[in-house]
């Protein structure tokens, strides 16, 4: 009888500790301290939980462009929102203000996305 305690105890602490490491906080990955405006054109957008992502072609000064990943809040937050697959077609030109990540990779958690006619959307980020 106490070797299954054991065996369902392990079993749930190995569950806990692998849905806990799937699921990020803010402050683990983006910084606070480093607001960001990204201006850029629609790739894709990814439905996906936890969180949904904007792929982001943005046009540096030198004529270059820079993918950006921007992470929003989780489906059903953005649905709630007013927010739908078709609101946000690759191609649409946006405008992003958010928190670069911590470790400088092009990823940015989304505050708000301004679309073209002005419109703001919280994006359900997680952070401040």
């Amino acid at each position: 009888m106490n070797r299954a305690r054991v065996v369902l105890a392990i079993a749930i602490v190995a569950i806990s500790v692998s849905s806990l490491r799937a699921h990020h906080s803010f402050a683990a990955e983006f910084d606070a301290n480093k607001p960001i405006t990204l201006k850029g054109t629609v790739v894709k957008m990814d439905w996906v939980n936890p969180h949904s992502w904007i792929h982001l072609d943005v046009k540096n000064p030198d004529g270059t462009v820079t993918r950006w990943m921007i992470e929003g809040g989780t489906p059903n937050t953005l649905v709630r929102r007013g927010f739908t697959k078709n609101s946000l077609l690759p191609g649409t030109e946006i405008t992003i203000e958010g928190y670069q990540a911590k470790n400088g990779a092009n990823r940015a958690n989304g505050a708000d996305l301004i679309l073209p006619d002005g419109k703001r959307l919280f994006m359900g980020s997680s952070g401040t």
